[in-house]
């Protein structure tokens, strides 16, 4: 199209786009979002109880904290002695991480993960096996 509207032959326009502005020629990927998309959107028209039947999961940290309240931490002090203070909460360097598993109903499994295990699908198909059997049409 460039050779025909500039009037000059393929292999000019070729050689001034290729090696002196030093551009390419390149198509767009196709993205299977929207065909995934609408897939999911059919896959749920035709059967109703689909998110019925989807497990999913997540992990996070969880900080140990100093659950003592205001009362609990009192003490009994002389009128000349500084009285007690307490700290504001603060993270902890005891850390652990929780994984957890839920579908449309709620929490079906929850553990903490033990220290110095590794995250991966070695351990998350272990954690399958504890789980609890679900009554489940799938």
């Amino acid at each position: 199209m460039l050779a025909d509207e500039m009037n000059n032959g393929k292999d000019t326009v070729r050689k001034i786009l290729f090696e002196d502005l030093r551009k390419w020629k390149v198509c767009l990927r196709f993205v299977p979002h929207s065909a995934a998309c609408r897939d999911l959107i059919a896959a749920a028209v035709s059967d109703p109880d689909l998110f019925k039947k989807i497990v999913t999961g997540d992990e996070t940290w969880c900080f140990a904290h100093d659950l003592t309240t205001k009362c609990e931490s009192t003490a009994w002090v002389r009128e000349t002695s500084p009285w007690p203070k307490k700290l504001q909460f603060q993270k902890s360097c005891v850390k652990t991480m929780l994984v957890i598993f839920f579908d449309w109903q709620g929490v079906i499994h929850k553990e903490f993960v033990p220290e110095g295990e590794t995250i991966n699908a070695v351990y998350y198909k272990g954690v399958n096996g504890k789980a609890p059997k679900q009554n489940s049409t799938c």
